[in-house]
């Protein structure tokens, strides 16, 4: 090999050597600071919480009839509008009353018949008590026409309850309402004929107003209620889901608890009583039950958004702000300093429901705790601070 190629080959040798260092060795750019998380804030604070439990119910009417006929003819007419209201002893329908109407002028006629029978007896039996005083008659006589008047009074008797079968039977004849309330769809329609023990009645009337509803709740919640029943009566919320959103169907008071724990559930049943002024309990209907048995004072609360939880338990991002003077631009923009942090804190929680939870130990009031934008976070995150959006609890408040 010529010198020159012997150069060649060691300067490019040289250069593939500093290429190589170059590129293991160069130096790294430091990495630009992380942007700052956006997030949503709500304060810590001290409030009177009703402590309540939960559980599904079914609206139960308050009282229901099957109204049936109690005498056997053709239903001549309906009297009433099938799912209207009606009063007690309102007129719902009619059975042809005529063959009714005879029998009662029947058993009138034989009253007659048997009362005039009755007082010719009764003067027989006078006449025999004069003729016997002057030994005109035997007295075995006197004693026949005793017994006639004895049994020509229990004839009267018995046409006096036959008269009263009747009329009561008559009276049948006109359908009225048991009880005030809703009558549902009429199950038979004029022209039918209708008999004592009609499976499904003529109509069912339910009491809405007031109403029922049935829940039941786990065994080990039996302390609370007989507590709560100690202390009053105890408030009872019924609700429905709506998406995330509870509608407040109305509020009522705690009226049973039953007397026996399910063994096979190990749950006891109480029923509630709602006035139901606007009719939005239903009977059938299924609902969320609120019950509130007592009251925690001066309790440390935070928005149940704000609870995360983590391998060693749940824990909150509580914001460690930085008091730095915001440039002009960040204060005519209202945002603060993006030097705030967080710090992820374990708490230990007490009550707790879909909007609030009571925090035992881990918080402190006024402090600030991230309730959204917190799957973003890390410990020892930069955040920056939004104003809440509409229908966001920026504050925690009683349920």
């Amino acid at each position: 090999m010529s010198r020159s190629k012997r150069v060649f080959l060691v300067i490019l040798i040289c250069l593939i050597a500093l290429l190589g260092y170059r590129l293991i060795y160069r130096p790294k750019k430091p990495k630009p600071p992380s942007a700052p998380v956006p997030v949503q804030v709500a304060t810590v604070t001290r409030a009177n919480i009703p402590i309540s439990l939960q559980a599904l119910g079914t609206v139960q009417a308050y009282r229901i009839v099957t109204v049936e006929p109690m005498i056997t003819g053709p239903m001549i007419a309906v009297d009433f509008h099938q799912g209207h209201s009606v009063r007690k002893g309102q007129l719902l329908a009619r059975i042809d009353p005529r063959p009714y109407q005879a029998t009662l002028d029947q058993a009138l006629a034989k009253r007659a018949q048997d009362q005039a029978t009755y007082l010719a007896a009764q003067d027989t039996l006078k006449r025999y008590n004069l003729l016997i005083a002057h030994h005109y008659i035997s007295a075995q006589i006197v004693a026949q026409q005793q017994a006639t008047v004895a049994e020509d009074r229990a004839i009267v008797a018995q046409d006096r309850a036959a008269i009263e079968t009747a009329r009561t039977n008559l009276s049948y004849t006109r359908i009225t309402a048991p009880i005030g309330g809703r009558t549902g769809i009429l199950a038979v329609n004029a022209g039918n004929i209708v008999t004592p023990g009609l499976v499904g009645g003529i109509v069912t009337i339910t009491t809405l107003q007031p109403i029922y509803v049935l829940f039941s709740l786990p065994q080990q919640d039996l302390a609370d209620v007989q507590q709560a029943l100690k202390s009053g009566t105890p408030r009872v919320t019924a609700l429905t889901g709506i998406g995330h959103k509870e509608i407040i169907l109305g509020h009522g008071t705690l009226a049973v608890l039953d007397n026996v724990i399910n063994a096979s559930t190990g749950t006891l049943s109480l029923k509630a009583r709602f006035k139901n002024p606007t009719l939005s309990l239903w009977p059938g209907a299924f609902v969320n039950v609120r019950l509130d048995v007592r009251t925690k004072r001066n309790a440390l609360t935070v928005p149940s958004l704000a609870i995360r939880q983590g391998p060693s338990g749940p824990f909150v991002y509580v914001v460690h702000r930085v008091r730095t003077p915001p440039t002009p631009r960040a204060a005519a923009s209202g945002r603060t300093s993006s030097q705030d942090t967080v710090v992820a804190t374990p708490v230990r929680l007490g009550f707790s429901n879909q909007r609030i939870t009571v925090i035992a130990t881990g918080l402190h009031a006024g402090e600030q705790v991230v309730i959204v934008g917190a799957s973003r976070l890390r410990a020892n995150a930069r955040v920056r601070i939004l104003p809440p959006s509409p229908g966001t609890d920026a504050q925690a408040a009683p349920a």
